[in-house]
């Protein structure tokens, strides 16, 4: 009859659709490890990229800073301060990066940095959670030696899962040479290059002021104070 006929055909269909919906969950669940390994690449890739910017930036107010013998532009270690606000407060009163570049460049996954311009005279602050984190490199300090980090990697430690961004996925770093890499869970420490310290310093790098071939565990005071 056909009113049965199109309760059936009804029925059967949404029975079909109820298989496809199943069919799809499961081979997302299947398909979620390598999705989220994609993702997390994705995101590494960004800081690492967003950390080069920063360099760029920091390398060419040190390098007008020495040319023109001007103290008001160098280093990060080369400052009497040791706040990320306030050498980031001269990268933007120097020009060379805007509070809005910052606030870019300092955020991640799960950290998000905030930059203003407040006060009289104006001075630069940094609120919320820096995604990356800058070393007080100098004029002196090789070019292997650490610029900046992602957030979650502390000198010749393993990475903790709690920490972001990135957890124990992986860890960013870009050296005051200018090349920014992207390292697993498994080189953060000399264990992962052949428990060779010197190796370790050269592949991952130094921290400032180390002397070659002397790697000690934690960033110690070799950091600009961020927010957290």
């Amino acid at each position: 009859m056909p009113g049965r006929s199109s309760d059936f055909r009804a029925a059967f269909t949404g029975t079909q659709l109820a298989v496809i919906i199943v069919i799809i969950g499961v081979l997302l669940v299947l398909a979620w490890p390598t999705i989220s390994q994609a993702l997390a690449k994705r995101d590494l890739a960004r800081t690492s990229n967003n950390g080069r910017e920063f360099y760029l930036a920091a390398f060419r107010m040190a390098t007008d800073g020495a040319a023109k013998a001007d103290a008001s532009r160098a280093w990060p270690g080369e400052y009497p301060a040791s706040s990320l606000a306030e050498y980031c407060g001269r990268l933007v009163q120097n020009g060379y990066l805007s509070p809005a570049d910052l606030q870019r460049m300092l955020s991640g996954p799960g950290a998000i940095c905030t930059a203003t311009m407040s006060g009289s005279p104006a001075a630069l602050q940094l609120s919320g959670k820096t995604a990356l984190k800058i070393y007080k490199v100098t004029g002196s300090d090789p070019s292997h030696a650490i610029f900046a980090a992602s957030a979650n990697y502390v000198y010749d430690t393993a990475l903790d899962p709690n920490v972001v961004p990135f957890g124990d996925i992986g860890f960013v770093v870009i050296r005051k040479g200018g090349d920014a890499r992207i390292f697993s869970k498994g080189q953060t420490t000399p264990e992962g290059f052949d428990n060779d310290p010197a190796k370790f310093q050269i592949e991952v790098g130094a921290l400032p002021g180390a002397a070659k071939g002397v790697v000690t565990a934690g960033d110690g005071s070799t950091i600009l104070a961020a927010p957290r």
